[in-house]
């Protein structure tokens, strides 16, 4: 972050080592601004911007008449994105393997595809589409969210809810070859994070999902998964 008092770095790099490094344990306090102006004889200014960085980093938390403390990092599971691709929610299956409680709600309804789904459904912009949009909880606490488009034709009717995409395309006689998966990190928007109650300077990880039959792509997905909860795993057959 841009700031006139670059000295602020150094109480940011003192505290951030000694978190890493274990000095200082999860749930330990972080000293008040006066006390990191005290220590590391830096502005009042300085201290207070070293605090919002390393907040901003996820490292650390705030609370209301308390202070800082150093925010506990979760234990990241496994996500086996090559598991169960013919079970309604791939996604739910991977976790309850794993032995974790998970439940889903999903709202189907036509959308306009506009240029981004257009374009990867080579579809025209003014096209109808169905948008089926996804929350998956964990123990009642939010874990994913996934929003799916797929050619109107294909609607998923509530019936559908206990059968996979591939099945459901079979049905229309269309068979998937192949998934292809996009997985990039970004900022959380304000709703995501909302939704996904994510503390603040967690990153997401997004994962741009699409079905094909052959040349042809028959459903696209936008795939929200908190970053400091999960790490994505692929297998990758020789």
């Amino acid at each position: 972050m841009a700031t006139s008092d670059p000295v602020y770095l150094r109480v940011v790099e003192d505290i951030r080592r000694q978190i890493n490094d274990g000095t200082l344990l999860p749930g330990a306090p972080i000293p008040s601004r006066a006390q990191l102006t005290r220590k590391y004889q830096v502005g009042e200014t300085a201290a207070r911007h070293a605090l919002r960085v390393l907040a901003a980093e996820g490292l650390i938390i705030g609370r209301v008449g308390s202070g800082h403390y150093v925010r506990e990092q979760p234990e990241l599971s496994p996500l086996h994105r090559w598991r169960f691709l013919d079970h309604p929610a791939p996604f739910a299956a991977d976790l309850q393997s794993q032995g974790r409680r998970v439940t889903w709600d999903w709202h189907s309804e036509p959308a306009e595809a506009g240029p981004d789904i257009a374009r990867r459904l080579r579809v025209d912009e003014s096209v109808t589409v169905s948008r089926t949009r996804y929350v998956f909880r964990g123990d009642g606490k939010p874990l994913q969210l996934a929003t799916s488009y797929e050619p109107i034709e294909f609607a998923a009717h509530s019936e559908d809810e206990r059968r996979s995409l591939v099945t459901r395309m079979s049905a229309h006689g269309i068979k998937i070859t192949e998934i292809v998966e996009s997985v990039r990190t970004r900022v959380p928007r304000p709703t995501e994070s909302d939704a996904l109650d994510l503390p603040a300077g967690v990153h997401v990880l997004h994962v741009e999902r699409t079905h094909w039959a052959g040349d042809r792509p028959v459903e696209t997905s936008d795939i929200v998964i908190p970053g400091d909860r999960f790490q994505v795993v692929y297998s990758m057959p020789m």
